[in-house]
């Protein structure tokens, strides 16, 4: 298997990281079940200075995990659709990238069960369809996805592709830059 993203990897420049998660392999163990996908899309969200971050009110019990160690999970609640972020963030500093979409590669004839679905297009292409797919709920908010012991990884896995960006989707105020990023033409981008 290859090596899983360290820590290091997550202490940076939130949109730095969202980049960089651009054809990484998401993999979730759950049971004796294994699930990857290409990560395909993805959003940067800084502190108190983003309008449009969980953060942007300060610490609360609910958003607290983005003012944890890079490399943790911060996992919330959206219209009943559970919202998939990697902490990521400078020392001393807050932030997170939402995991937008994935490409399904392994265990997907278990996530078209989870999701009720059998068009594969829409299977993982959306937050909160990736979640239902991948089985990921609130249980695993703060874990720390860097270490080995961890029910979810990143590593790597592509790097030939083309990165498109626009401004982030369902926010009702933004930054003046885009910050959501996904691989061009890809077929499980939402939207």
């Amino acid at each position: 298997m290859t090596s899983i993203f360290k820590r290091i990897f997550f202490q940076r420049d939130p949109e730095n990281v969202a980049l960089d998660l651009l054809g990484t392999k998401l993999v979730r163990k759950f049971d004796l079940q294994i699930f990857e996908g290409m990560i395909v899309e993805t959003e940067a969200y800084y502190g108190e200075k983003d309008p449009a971050s969980r953060a942007y009110n300060g610490l609360k019990f609910y958003n607290k995990a983005m003012w944890s160690l890079p490399g943790n999970l911060f996992i919330y609640n959206v219209h009943k659709y559970w919202m998939f972020n990697i902490v990521a963030h400078y020392p001393n500093e807050v932030g997170a990238v939402l995991i937008r979409a994935v490409e399904p590669l392994t265990g997907i004839e278990e996530m078209m069960k989870n999701r009720q679905i059998d068009d594969i297009y829409q299977l993982t292409k959306g937050p909160g369809k990736l979640t239902i797919a991948f089985n990921i709920d609130n249980s695993l908010n703060e874990i720390d996805i860097t270490s080995e012991k961890s029910r979810i990884h990143i590593v790597k896995y592509k790097t030939d592709f083309k990165i498109a960006s626009s401004k982030r989707i369902g926010v009702k105020k933004d930054l003046k830059r885009n910050m959501r990023f996904f691989i061009d033409s890809n077929r499980y981008v939402s939207k």
